[in-house]
């Protein structure tokens, strides 16, 4: 046998060994690595608004239901020069949005923001790719605190 062909298998040899070991690791364990994982999640939107407030929008997807996904939207102030998180909400119902829509390509229908005093947000995304875009949601960003816009 030639030493190029040996190589060749062994490293098909190598890659079927990573590629079992990465099925395997992904099947886990059972139920119990299941209830051990933390919940995924995706920053599907941010700004910064001068130095006052950095606001993020995430995905969380649902720890009953693989298809559906809850938004978080959260709002940090600057404090000893590091951002720390004042507030969050949720925005629509827990669980209630498509995780696939809200983290792919188009997710985000308006995020709007502005730096002033009591600084408006609106917020419209993705329901599917059929649906549209949501209706959309107004917050007033107070001191750090979400409230209805």
């Amino acid at each position: 046998m030639s030493p190029t062909r040996s190589l060749t298998r062994r490293g098909t040899a190598v890659a079927l060994t990573v590629l079992t070991a990465a099925a395997l690791g992904a099947a886990g364990t059972g139920a119990s690595s299941a209830d051990t994982a933390a919940p995924q999640k995706r920053q599907v939107a941010s700004a910064v608004l001068g130095s006052d407030y950095r606001i993020s929008l995430t995905a969380l997807r649902s720890a009953d239901d693989a298809y559906a996904a809850s938004v978080r939207l959260q709002v940090y102030t600057k404090t000893g020069g590091a951002w720390k998180e004042s507030d969050r909400v949720t925005v629509g119902d827990v669980d209630g949005w498509f995780w696939y829509p809200l983290t792919g390509r188009g997710a985000v229908c308006e995020f709007s923001t502005a730096g002033t005093d009591s600084a408006p947000l609106t917020v419209s995304l993705l329901v599917t790719p059929s649906i549209g875009c949501s209706e959309p949601v107004h917050y007033v960003v107070k001191e750090g605190r979400v409230h209805a816009g």
